[in-house]
C-alpha cells in the first residue's frame, strides 16, 4: 500500500501540530510531523521505544538531556530509550519531519514537568 499525508490516519498534537501515521504496528511506528513556527513539546522520555527523527524540512532544535542539539534538513538524531527529550520549532517556518520508533512510542511516553 502506497501511504502519505493525503491518506494516512492524521491527529493534532500540542499547538496545532499535525501528525500523519505512515505506519503503525506495535514493532514499528513512522510519522510524518508537522510543528508550525514557534511551538514545541513537553519534556518526556520513552520507556522502551528508541526513536530515529529524520528532519525534511526546517530546522529542529532539540533538547536531550539538558543539552540542546540543532538538526538540519537532512539530517537525524537518534534517542534512546529513557532519555529526556524534546523538540522545538524555533524557526519561522513549518518544521517537518520524519519520527521512526521502535516498538511504537504511543503508550509509553513518560511526560515530564
Amino acid at each position: 500500500m502506497i501511504t502519505s499525508t493525503k491518506n494516512a490516519e492524521h491527529y493534532k498534537w500540542g499547538s496545532d501540530c499535525d501528525g500523519w501515521h505512515l505506519l503503525k504496528s506495535d514493532g514499528l511506528s513512522v510519522i510524518q510531523e508537522r510543528m508550525p513556527p514557534q511551538t514545541g513539546e513537553q519534556l518526556h522520555y520513552h520507556e522502551r521505544a528508541q526513536q530515529v527523527f529524520y528532519i525534511l524540512s526546517g530546522t529542529a532544535t532539540f533538547e536531550i538531556e539538558g543539552e540542546p542539539k540543532t538538526v538540519n534538513p537532512g539530517e537525524s538524531i537518534h534517542i534512546k530509550p529513557a532519555t529526556k527529550h524534546r523538540i522545538f520549532n524555533n524557526g519561522s517556518e513549518d518544521l517537518h519531519f520524519l519520527v521512526v520508533s521502535e516498538p511504537k512510542s504511543h503508550g509509553d511516553r513518560v511526560n515530564l514537568s
